[in-house]
């Protein structure tokens, strides 16, 4: 019996990872939100450590997935998509998609009030899109700062430092996709700084 379950305990560990890394989370913020240590939650996605009821249950939590999503449980055939709500630093994310790896899709929503931060650009591996539904998105990529409005997309290799938040106290929906490859779309934004309306780096091609 045992030997039939190691290969589902043994695609726990990248699941985590690849959700971990997905939000942007280090080990010392996981371990301080699920109360596991450091070191166990390092061997849990290296492999090293065997994944049980009482580890998986707050790491579910934390990550707003289940514990079918986990484990990789065989659909159920139901093709709805349960949003389990995720808030960080006063914004909500609203996974679209119910598996680990691969492209995710993701709504997020910073709620009307919520004081724009200072930007702190960040990089990790990825690739990623972003769609804007409602209201203005600032983007900080590199030596730009750009703001989305509603119907604009960016695109950008996450290796590049970057940062996003809102630019008033306006609530901001957008959706996004991440992926370590993925379909690149078309960057239509203009710099915060009103620019030139014959910019050729606005309407060209990717």
């Amino acid at each position: 019996m045992d030997s039939d379950l190691d290969p589902t305990l043994n695609a726990v560990g990248p699941r985590l990872r690849a959700l971990r890394r997905r939000r942007e989370t280090t080990l010392t913020e996981l371990s301080a939100a699920t109360d596991i240590s450091v070191s166990t939650l390092s061997r849990l996605e290296s492999g090293a450590r065997r994944p049980t009821l009482e580890l998986l249950l707050p790491l579910a939590r934390v990550h707003g997935v289940t514990l079918d999503e986990l484990v990789g449980a065989p659909p159920t055939g139901d093709p709805r998509i349960h949003l389990r709500p995720v808030t960080r630093h006063g914004m909500t994310m609203l996974p679209l998609t119910r598996r680990a790896g691969g492209i995710q899709a993701y709504k997020l929503i910073i709620p009307a009030g919520s004081h724009p931060r200072e930007p702190d650009p960040q990089t990790h591996e990825g690739y990623e899109w972003l769609y804007i539904l409602n209201g203005r998105l600032r983007l900080v990529l590199g030596d730009q700062d750009l703001v989305l409005s509603p119907g604009e997309a960016a695109e950008f290799d996450t290796r590049v430092p970057h940062w996003f938040g809102a630019t008033d106290a306006e609530p901001v929906e957008f959706l996004s996709l991440f992926g370590r490859q993925g379909e690149r779309a078309h960057l239509r934004a203009q710099p915060k700084a009103d620019a030139p309306s014959d910019d050729p780096a606005g309407d060209s091609p990717s």
